[in-house]
């Protein structure tokens, strides 16, 4: 290191590496890896500090809400070699994020590093060279508000959390959580489902006919069935969700419709244009992408998930590629309207270029405004395919749709024509007159639609983006013929269900959240368990209506979508100065004027029963609980029904992946009344005289004794090929023979056996353990072939050899490459020399390798381990791995 340097610390490795590239010898470019400083776990407090609130939340509530932070976890390490790098340092950079978390990280490493040479806050929205050396002449100091803002979000959260979370616990189910966003987020979901729960379909019939002009090489086209003797008929819009008609309209029977298209297709009829419109109109490009609206697209174009979506737009930005990726403003720079201006031109040609720049202005007024939307990154744009070498799958699509909706948004207005042709047809079945209408649409210029066009949601109606069609040339009298007629019948829909993109938009619109939060929302309610993906759309679990209304009943506030919006509104206030951030706190925890308090809330928080909490009535007698192992049916009847209990009660599995609204009250009865297989009796144990009875449970179906003396019966799974309702005698009586002795060891005299567990068949030896391939080796399985399985490496051979199921890249730390495993004890992360169990609620798939690095690094901290280096084995001494590459440090110093 040379003996005077400037030191820049910034969040990413991967951002470290593409800064240094701008930067002089003079500057040596570190990471601190996300937050070194995080609140406390109450449980790792001192000793002495696990008293009154701090005890509780690791929050003075006393002392002016003071949070107790303490270096995170796998972070001294890092911290370590950050003061060793300011040691000699004439000036410290902070060029952390720009939005409130990266001026809390840049605060945090002030108060941890303890500076005694002048410090720099530098900011930039994109990493290239022009952007970097802005950055570097225009420093500033670190904003307080800004800081004040985040700690006050983040206590905020710490105490909704730990207060509401441990009630859901005791009224509810343990493992539940609450959030101050996540909640109001799920509630949405819930609510959706529940106006699908109480729609009522309606049905209506309409005629769909082809037509054609008998004209040489005008194509054929499609009309419907608008009006009878000038009546309209009824269309889905017609029908409230009762199922009942809103508007004054004809509702064709089925025999009605029919009759109707057979006399369109007699002869007899006769068929003649009766208007022909057309009419001209622009549509106006897209703006720049701002976070939320990114987030939308790429679900729909792309089909990513919010997370994925940041994850991958994260990369493109610390890799130079794209400007700051979390924002809400669609403002483009001066410079980047040129450039998008430029390419325009260059590619389309200068008619698709206005004359005049387009100026786009959000609708927010918060601290993040200050962001440039989401674009390319420089002076010029690169074009994707310039990129193709270095950028691929996700990340290469993602800089595609961005690089297209900014170009497009300097484009000229695309211009189309709509033309609208009635047709009438006489006489008709039942009345004197019906009249079709067909409409064509044909852009005249495509204008930005020759670069980009923005997706939709769906529709309730199902209509998805208008498509151009053709009409043929039409003239007013003019004779048709009708090639084909079709009566089609049609059901009303329920409201589509919440999609990521969706969601989010709701989330925008509602004002909960923030550009950086989405994501995390999303993920949160997903891989807690209250939401589950089918396809794109989010189906609430049971759980989610159990919690969503406790929390509706006793917290209604808190889950108020106004209130979280004016909550997101008072941080924004705090982030500009305009409101105390103590003040502010008091009020929400403790009350005054119209607000109530948190903690008044809960203190006053009335008796409720639990199971009448975790019940949600299907219909009579019929009734829907959450128990502690998943959701199910209690029927309520006679003692004497099959399957109930001597107070009339039966339980009733529900099939899984049976969503909400699909278990409707005849849904409900056809499980019901499904024929009983559980607890029949298969027939008698030969080796205790005691019946085998077979029972489904909440983990599946199995077989047990009917031992009623015994504190806990013998019981076994059946085999997944293994089906109940063939299930024999015979198959139970080996089900409980397990585990089976298949030998004992000749070397070290100990007894193998064939064992079933929780992650599958598997030999036991001793301490010792083999996973065995398939169920079926538990009793085919000899002790030649067992010992052959314990004569292979443990962890060797086959386990090592598999193709990992995830791969991450280069651990900045110990420069190994990170993969995801799964082994004996679910997923884990690996470098090689250290393992990292993935927590449960991580969802694998959209997992970053920022999060993969530092479950790695909780891991070595934990061991005592420096980076690269493998756990000792009994006996023997710790074993450094070599890496594969050489690390650098983002700079020029070589990493001793």
């Amino acid at each position: 290191m040379a003996a005077s340097h400037k030191l820049v610390i910034v969040e990413s490795p991967a951002k470290a590496k593409t800064i240094s590239k701008y930067l002089g010898n003079d500057y040596t470019v570190l990471a601190s890896i996300g937050h070194i400083r995080d609140l406390v776990d109450p449980k790792d407090l001192p000793a002495d500090k696990k008293k009154g609130s701090l005890a509780k939340f690791s929050i003075d509530i006393e002392n002016d809400f003071e949070p107790y932070y303490a270096i995170s976890p796998g972070k001294s390490k890092t911290v370590s070699d950050l003061k060793k790098a300011l040691v000699g340092a004439e000036e410290l950079y902070l060029a952390t994020d720009e939005d409130r978390e990266g001026e809390a990280i840049a605060w945090h490493l002030l108060q941890i590093l303890k500076p005694k040479v002048p410090v720099k806050r530098m900011v930039f929205h994109e990493i290239t060279k022009e952007a970097i050396q802005s950055a570097l002449e225009h420093t500033r100091a670190v904003d307080d508000n800004l800081v004040q803002a985040q700690e006050t979000r983040r206590v905020v959260d710490r105490l909704y959390g730990y207060e509401i979370s441990p009630i859901l616990w005791r009224k509810i189910n343990r493992g539940l959580s609450a959030g101050r966003v996540q909640s109001p987020a799920m509630r949405l979901v819930v609510e959706r489902e529940r106006e699908r729960m109480a729609f009522v379909s309606a049905s209506y019939n309409d005629v769909e006919a082809t037509f054609d002009s008998q004209v040489s090489g005008e194509p054929q086209f499609v009309a419907k069935l608008q009006s009878i003797d000038g009546k309209r008929i009824a269309t889905g819009q017609s029908f409230n969700d009762a199922g009942q008609l809103t508007a004054d309209v004809l509702l064709l029977g089925a025999e009605q419709a029919q009759a109707l298209a057979e006399s369109v297709k007699a002869d007899t009829a006769k068929i003649s244009v009766s208007s022909v419109e057309s009419k001209a109109s622009t549509r106006r490009p897209a703006a720049p992408f701002t976070t939320s609206t990114l987030q939308q697209e790429a679900s729909r174009k792309l089909r990513m998930s919010a997370k994925q979506t940041m994850d991958t737009a994260q990369s493109l930005y610390q890799d130079g590629h794209i400007t700051y990726m979390r924002t809400d403003s669609p403002t483009l720079s001066t410079q980047a309207i040129n450039a998008a201006r430029s390419q325009a031109s260059k590619m389309f040609g200068a008619e698709y270029v206005p004359d005049k720049p387009r100026v786009y202005q959000g609708k927010s007024k918060n601290a993040q405004e200050a962001h440039e939307a989401i674009r390319p990154a420089g002076e010029v744009f690169k074009h994707p395919s310039e990129l193709a070498s270095v950028l691929s799958g996700r990340a290469f699509d993602l800089y595609d749709l961005i690089w297209k909706r900014t170009v497009a948004s300097q484009m000229q207005d695309a211009k189309v024509s709509t033309t609208t042709a009635k047709i009438g047809v006489s006489p008709i079945s039942g009345g004197t007159a019906a009249e079709f209408t067909a409409s064509g649409t044909v852009v005249i210029f495509r204008g930005f639609m020759a670069a980009y066009e923005e997706s939709q949601d769906e529709s309730r109606d199902g209509d998805g983006d208008e498509k151009e069609s053709k009409l043929p040339n039409l003239t007013v009298g003019q004779a048709l013929k009708a090639i084909d007629v079709v009566a089609k019948d049609h059901q009303t829909s329920p409201p589509p269900r919440f999609t990521e993109a969706s969601l989010v938009k709701a989330l925008e619109e509602d004002g909960i959240g923030r550009p950086s939060t989405y994501a995390a929302i999303l993920s949160t309610i997903i891989n807690k368990g209250y939401v589950s993906k089918r396809g794109q759309a989010l189906v609430p679990e049971w759980i989610a209506f159990t919690v969503t209304r406790f929390l509706e009943e006793n917290f209604g506030n808190l889950v108020d979508y106004a209130f979280t919006a004016q909550m997101e509104e008072d941080l924004d206030r705090i982030a500009s100065g305009e409101l105390d951030r103590s003040d502010w706190l008091k009020q929400f925890y403790f009350g005054g004027g119209s607000t109530e308090g948190l903690r008044p809330t809960v203190e006053n928080l009335g008796d409720s029963d639990p199971r009448a909490i975790n019940s949600i009535s299907i219909g009579p007698d019929i009734t829907l609980r959450t128990g502690k192992y998943g959701p199910y049916i209690e029927v309520m009847g006679s003692p004497e029904a099959e399957g109930a209990d001597e107070n009339g009660r039966r339980i009733v599995n529900i099939p899984e992946g049976l969503a909400p609204d699909e278990l409707t009250p005849a849904k409900a009865q056809q499980l019901i009344d499904a024929p009983v297989i559980t607890d029949r009796v298969l027939g008698v144990d030969p080796s205790t005289g005691f019946n085998i009875l077979f029972k489904d449970g909440r983990y599946g179906p199995y077989v047990t004794l009917d031992d009623e003396h015994a504190a806990k019966p013998k019981t076994a799974s059946l085999f997944k090929t293994m089906s109940p309702e063939t299930l024999t005698l015979e198959d139970a009586i080996a089900l409980l023979s397990l585990p089976r002795s298949i030998g004992v060891d000749p070397e070290s005299g100990t007894e193998i056996t064939a064992q079933n567990g929780k992650f599958g068949p598997y030999l036991m030896k001793g301490k010792d353990s083999r996973s065995l391939a398939s169920e079926d080796q538990l009793f085919s399985l000899d002790l030649a072939g067992a010992l052959e399985i314990f004569a292979q490496p443990k962890y060797g051979g086959r386990r090592t050899a598999a193709t990992p199921l995830k791969e991450f890249g280069e651990d900045p730390a110990s420069g190994l490459p990170v993969v995801a495993k799964t082994g004996q004890f679910g997923l884990y992360v690996t470098d090689g020399a250290v393992n990292a169990t993935v927590p449960k609620d991580e969802n694998l798939e959209e997992m970053s390798a920022d999060t993969a690095f530092e479950l790695l690094a909780i891991r070595r901290e934990k061991l005592g381990l420096e980076p690269g280096e493998a756990p000792a084995k009994a006996g023997k001494p710790k074993k450094k791995i070599a890496s594969t590459t050489k690390v650098v440090k983002a700079g020029t110093r070589k990493k001793k």
